[in-house]
């Protein structure tokens, strides 16, 4: 079951990087900026560590797939929507908060399926999802009281939503992509696919700041003391769902990694000293039994 340990280390190294990511959009960058240095500041290491590997195995660079690049780029597209979602997020609600919000992945991941794939899902698996989808109805809250729809349908609910969403589509791109990779190392594929869509999203959203903030990009550039360590956080939790995505289903891996939830509401309290509500605790425990839930199920 080493797939299973992979992903909750996964989960601690993707706390500490939202944790530093929270730090950066708060002051020195913007949403778009703090989004940007979590991929520019982890593709050098990630590159490094990807052509090390492969020299040091002396089997030279593994063929992949025709579906390689789609898989891999898709993925890679939406887990920068997801990301940016996240930390502008961050900017309404607290961060045990944000990260709850972004975890109804899981439930999402288990829709698509159905949709997409055809998936069935059992009754057991359906009290779940709606014990979820409450939950996310009372984190949904407006502060002030706010009565009627706007307590259920607002912009914070709406960021947390297609965070999950977003999410969701990029484990099922990755894992395809991993499965492409030609080799039978688990840590070779999920280094080759991790390079490529690593230095497509720091190139792609470099290029894009650049044109939509002018300013920001040397802001970006600025903050590496900073940064730096959260591309090496970033770098740690890639690496392990990749990893985990090229061992095991990509639904069973998210199903583990809710133990982020847990890292979350722990960072909240002792590092950012931010006081979580009897609302905002009660629809965490909603959606923590929820995924526990499901893990149980799976």
């Amino acid at each position: 079951m080493a797939w299973v340990l992979i992903s909750i280390a996964a989960a601690a190294f993707q706390t500490l990087r939202f944790m530093l990511q929270k730090m950066l959009a708060m002051g020195t960058l913007s949403a778009g900026g703090a989004t940007l240095a979590r991929f520019l500041f982890s593709a050098p290491f990630v590159v490094t560590i990807a052509v090390g590997y492969v020299s040091w195995r002396g089997q030279g660079v593994p063929a992949v797939g025709p579906m390689f690049l789609t898989y891999a780029w898709s993925g890679a597209l939406a887990q920068v929507l997801a990301t940016w979602c996240v930390v502008a997020l961050f900017a309404r609600r607290n961060f045990a908060v944000g990260i709850t919000f972004k975890k109804t992945e899981v439930v999402q991941t288990a829709l698509v399926g159905f949709v997409v794939l055809g998936d069935t899902v059992s009754l057991g698996g359906m009290v779940a999802i709606l014990l979820g989808l409450v939950g996310v109805l009372v984190l949904s809250d407006v502060p002030g009281g706010a009565a009627g729809w706007r307590r259920f349908w607002n912009r914070s609910a709406g960021l947390g939503l297609l965070s999950g969403a977003f999410f969701a589509v990029s484990a099922v791109g990755y894992r395809g992509a991993t499965l492409e990779v030609a080799s039978d190392d688990p840590l070779m594929r999920a280094l080759a696919s991790l390079a490529v869509v690593t230095t497509s999203q720091a190139l792609g959203l470099s290029l894009w700041i650049g044109w939509r903030e002018p300013g920001q990009l040397a802001k970006v550039l600025g903050s590496w003391r900073k940064s730096v360590w959260m591309g090496l956080a970033s770098l740690g939790g890639s690496l392990g769902w990749f990893t985990a995505f090229t061992l095991m289903n990509a639904a069973y891996v998210f199903a583990v990694g809710q133990v982020e939830v847990i890292f979350s509401i722990a960072a909240s309290v002792l590092v950012f000293k931010e006081k979580i509500t009897r609302r905002e605790g009660a629809g965490i425990a909603l959606i923590s039994a929820s995924v526990l839930s499901l893990v149980l199920l799976l």
